[in-house]
């Protein structure tokens, strides 16, 4: 089944992508037209973020997320994938996206087999436009935490994006003090918002689309 997955989904993957119809699904209400498209004025940073899945119990998926630690900063205590900003020397942004990977959660770039990308995805606030990156190991990785920049490393089940009761809607607050109305995942009973929501949206429609789970 692994293996039948894994390959549908690197089809899928090389066809026209859902983009903007199913970020959309999952898209803050404070998120605007102007939001979504870079200013000429000021670059955005380049960034990838790894969307491994590995084999779990019982013919599931799993997926590794982070919780950020707490800080004064956009995206304080948040739940994302790996990733970060592109570095001078990284050859593209598969390299980043792995080397990110390995840097905050112990992800070995050789047990990892890239099969494609979502839809790059421009974040406002940081002003990063971010790759995902999507791939796939064969056994669950050992995880070695960065205690810097991961709070927590949670193992999620592709079973939870594709089942409607795990999108809620809700108020959150954000560095302790702007209200947002938001889409969300409820995933390991954590709220799953903004930019990594989106993605999860385009990963899950893609899935819906092709009848591959």
């Amino acid at each position: 089944m692994y293996e039948r997955f894994k390959e549908k989904l690197r089809f899928e993957l090389s066809k026209q992508l859902p983009g903007e119809i199913a970020h959309r699904m999952m898209m803050p209400t404070v998120r605007n037209d102007h939001q979504k498209i870079p200013s000429r004025d000021i670059p955005p940073v380049k960034s990838a973020v790894l969307v491994l899945l590995y084999p779990g119990e019982r013919q599931h998926i799993k997926f590794p997320l982070i919780q950020r630690p707490a800080y004064n900063g956009a995206h304080s205590a948040q739940v994302s994938f790996p990733g970060g900003k592109a570095e001078i020397g990284d050859r593209d942004l598969t390299f980043t996206a792995l080397r990110e990977a390995h840097e905050e959660i112990g992800i070995v770039k050789n047990n990892v087999e890239v099969i494609g990308e979502l839809t790059e995805l421009f974040i406002w606030v940081s002003n990063f436009i971010v790759t995902p990156v999507v791939a796939f190991t064969d056994s669950t990785p050992v995880f070695i935490k960065d205690d810097e920049e991961v709070e927590a490393i949670i193992e999620a089940d592709l079973f939870d994006i594709i089942n409607p009761d795990k999108r809620k809607t809700g108020t959150i607050i954000v560095r302790e003090k702007y209200k947002i109305q938001t889409p969300y995942f409820d995933i390991d009973q954590r709220i799953v918002w903004g930019a990594t929501a989106m993605m999860l949206s385009e990963l899950s429609m893609i899935i819906d689309r092709a009848r591959i789970l």
